[in-house]
């Protein structure tokens, strides 16, 4: 069994999950919108689960 935490996604893991292009999510994230992502450094970062989690609550 793996206990090690899932990595954190870059905005490239996270366009090819979501089917979208990079620039999609930088337009979102300039509106507020969009999956929850953190800033380290001048790099996005986002939780796998956190992503799943919004585009669960987000899926017409």
């Amino acid at each position: 069994m793996n206990d090690q935490p899932e990595p954190m996604w870059t905005i490239e893991d996270v366009s090819r999950y979501l089917r979208i292009p990079v620039e999609t999510l930088y337009q979102w994230r300039r509106k507020k919108q969009g999956p929850p992502a953190c800033k380290m450094g001048k790099h996005l970062r986002y939780d796998p689960a956190g992503v799943r989690d919004w585009f669960t609550a987000n899926a017409a």
